[in-house]
């Protein structure tokens, strides 16, 4: 059952997608009704935190879709010092390793953050987030160019000696290349896939539902894209590889540990049903169950 992940050893191969689960407290409190710890997670792996606080996107943020779900969220967050404060200390108090998904504006924006994490003991890793669709600077922006995604990992990495991810986008010609790049310049362990780019249209007026266009889709309809990105990366680069997009069943965990992933990331599954994640660490633990 135990892992590792660029130096992190989990004690199962299960963690969340950010952006899905918060921080983890409300979700907690919903399991702990059944008796389920929020430790039979790997690791929790938060919502991304910037350095200032994140307003977010205005008008519509979510729009269902076949066999998936569209967002346009923003990466909202109120901040690294407020996330220190409270999200932070409350995770502190859990017993399960915390990935913390930095976002930022800039460069100096995602190091800045990773600085000011270094210094509190219940960050185990960093997931830099150089993948998100839904913001117009950052994000994305460093996730499709790998001359960009070099240097934020690179000053990611100077910045830190605990283990760095770095999550990938699928909107990409290659994604091989900017896999490469950002192990090159000192990823420990790459995550993929982060959301696809969508779109979807009101049907009385013909224009798009979001206010930006383009939206995220996660979900079960992505999941052969996730698994060909796995399986490519896999082949390209000697690092530990976080598999994520539309796992739903353990046959999904089955086939992104057989396309080369080492651990798995749920998310989308816990909008349907909260305890997704439960359900497939009890099945991967006790298989005849």
């Amino acid at each position: 059952m135990t892992i590792n992940i660029g130096g992190l050893t989990l004690k199962n191969p299960f963690t969340t997608a950010s952006g899905t689960f918060g921080s983890g407290r409300e979700l907690a409190a919903l399991w702990a009704e059944r008796g389920i710890p929020l430790n039979v997670l790997g690791a929790v792996t938060t919502k991304g935190v910037s350095l200032e606080p994140w307003p977010g996107n205005d008008g519509v943020r979510v729009a269902e879709t076949a066999s998936g779900l569209l967002n346009s969220i923003g990466l909202q967050n109120p901040g690294v010092e407020a996330f220190c404060a409270k999200d932070l200390a409350w995770l502190a108090t859990q017993d399960v390793p915390v990935i913390a998904n930095v976002s930022g504006h800039a460069e100096a924006d995602y190091a800045a953050v990773i600085r000011r994490l270094d210094r509190e003991p219940a960050v185990s890793a960093y997931e830099l987030n150089i993948s998100c669709p839904n913001v117009d600077s950052g994000g994305m922006a460093f996730g499709v160019d790998p001359v960009a995604a070099a240097r934020v990992t690179a000053a990611c990495r100077a910045a830190t000696a605990r283990p760095l991810i770095v999550k990938l986008t699928p909107n990409v010609t290659d994604i091989t290349v900017i896999a490469r790049a950002a192990v090159d310049a000192g990823a420990d362990a790459l995550s993929l896939i982060n959301t696809v780019a969508g779109l979807a249209l009101d049907p009385q007026t013909g224009q798009p539902v979001f206010d930006r266009g383009v939206a995220g889709l996660s979900g079960p309809a992505i999941k052969p894209i996730a698994l060909y990105a796995v399986a490519r990366v896999h082949a390209a680069v000697a690092v530990p590889l976080i598999g994520m997009g539309g796992i739903t069943t353990g046959q999904d965990v089955r086939d992104f540990l057989a396309a080369g992933a080492t651990a798995v990331a749920v998310g989308t599954a816990t909008f349907t049903d909260p305890f997704t994640l439960p359900r497939l660490i009890a099945e991967w633990t006790h298989p005849s169950a």
